[in-house]
């Protein structure tokens, strides 16, 4: 179980551009340093001439999320593998919570998971049952299967898990009294 640093609970997640390939690196370094941190991968099948290769990359590539306060950033910065924080100029823009727990949930539910590209429109949808219950994407069909995509806005980057359409259910932006005419 990973230590947090006092008041930790009440700070927002950041995401921070790191140096390639120092995903998982930056991610320890910081744990390390007493952050809350995280780094999702995946697990994918290449071929190769002789034989097929399993490797684990981070579904997204370049970037550690990590909670801290944003005024006491020096530390976060000087950490390994670390370029910059996300965010407009020199001013951190936090990712919204509800984004950092869908990709959490996602990333621990064992289920297989992997990038997808970015979706600026798509049905929004809420998992209803099963250890995903509660995580809200956009659901996609793709060769007879549906799949949910969970996106990062701050970094437009996303990814998808296969779902069953008796879990999910439409999520509603207005009131759904205000569909009714009422």
């Amino acid at each position: 179980m990973e230590q947090t640093m006092p008041d930790q609970e009440n700070q927002d997640w950041y995401a921070l551009y790191v140096r390639s390939h120092f995903e998982r690196t930056t991610e320890q370094s910081l744990k390390g340093k007493g952050y809350s941190a995280f780094s999702p991968f995946y697990r994918t099948w290449r071929k190769r001439l002789d034989r097929t290769k399993v490797l684990e990359l981070p579904l997204f590539p370049g970037y550690v999320f990590c909670r801290f306060d944003p005024s006491k950033r020096l530390p976060i910065l000087t950490t390994n593998g670390v370029v910059s924080i996300v965010g407009a100029g020199n001013i951190p823009e936090p990712v919204k919570l509800s984004e950092i727990r869908s990709v959490q949930m996602l990333a621990q539910s064992g289920r297989p998971v992997q990038p997808w590209p970015f979706l600026n429109e798509g049905q929004r949808v809420r998992i209803e049952a099963g250890p995903l219950a509660g995580v809200e994407g956009a659901l996609l069909k793709v060769k007879n299967e549906l799949r949910l995509v969970v996106s990062i806005t701050l970094l437009q980057r996303a990814m998808s898990v296969e779902v069953d359409q008796d879990m999910v259910a439409p999520v509603f932006d207005m009131p759904r009294h205000a569909f009714s005419g009422a």
